[in-house]
């Protein structure tokens, strides 16, 4: 049996990774967007190797997947993805909607997992909003074709969002008949972003799994996380010893805006890896 995920593997130099930290981007992205923090992580902590998965219906993992396309159907992939390669799958990091899918993966699988990090993730359950959500009825009103990528960054662009983003999100078109067409599936993702709205990962937050550590990490200049939630992981860090929050300068694209704390942060608070697996 195979995994229905695509994923590429960062090693260190010389191969050989102990543990594997695995890396969940946002809605709309791909594996590759952590390509460059990976990279840089395993120079540093040369005992891990990190998975850049592609969640379903995102980059190459587009075929064969079955409805309800939830996050805890995204994070039961993850738990499929580790059984079925044999990893020693010791931490997870999920940025804003894979913050989520790490959190219910830890949840209900995870077995032999230690950390979990939520990178700027919405931990409770509330009504669809933000600057996701606003993309997604962007593009609802666009075509599904376009002539050109200039034709998607100026249609993005009547709707407000800057040429930077939708440059970004172009990276999911492919040519077919001479145009540019649509490489996600909208009503899919759709119903997964509606599911990140539904979903409360509290729980997780307030009482990890036995053996298990979160960090929480709060981008500065993103209202993904406000006083009300610093707050109560505060509270819970006071509690136990298993759950911490970080904050680090920048914006919700964190390991963009600041690389170079967020590799520094992740170096120092990755486990000691396990035996290679």
């Amino acid at each position: 049996m195979a995994s229905l995920l695509n994923y590429t593997a960062v090693t260190p130099p010389q191969g050989g990774a102990a543990s594997w930290l695995l890396a969940l981007h946002g809605i709309y992205g791909s594996g590759r967007n952590w390509g460059t923090i990976a990279r840089r992580l395993v120079q540093k902590r040369p005992d891990w190797g990190v998975l850049l998965v592609d969640l379903r219906l995102h980059g190459e993992s587009t075929a064969g997947f079955s409805p309800p396309h939830t996050v805890a159907a995204a994070a039961a992939d993850i738990a499929e993805l580790v059984a079925v390669e044999g990893l020693a799958a010791t931490a997870v990091l999920g940025h804003s909607f894979g913050g989520k899918v790490a959190l219910e993966y830890a949840r209900g699988h995870g077995e032999g997992l230690r950390q979990v990090w939520a990178v700027d993730s919405t931990l409770n359950a509330s009504e669809p909003s933000g600057s996701a959500w606003q993309v997604l009825q962007a593009v609802r009103s666009l075509p599904d074709r376009f002539p050109s990528r200039e034709a998607l960054i100026e249609g993005l662009g009547r709707h407000g969002h800057p040429p930077e983003l939708a440059s970004w999100l172009g990276m999911n078109l492919e040519r077919a008949d001479g145009e540019l067409r649509w490489r996600l599936d909208w009503d899919g993702v759709e119903e997964m972003l509606r599911d990140y709205f539904r979903t409360d990962v509290w729980e997780v937050v307030e009482a990890p799994p036995d053996d298990v550590e979160v960090h929480v990490l709060r981008a500065t200049e993103s209202s993904a996380l406000g006083p009300e939630d610093v707050a109560r992981i505060r509270a819970a860090e006071a509690a136990h010893s298993r759950t911490h929050i970080h904050e680090l300068v920048g914006g919700h694209w964190i390991h963009v805006d600041n690389p170079d704390a967020l590799v520094e942060l992740l170096t120092d608070g990755l486990p000691s890896a396990t035996s290679p697996g």
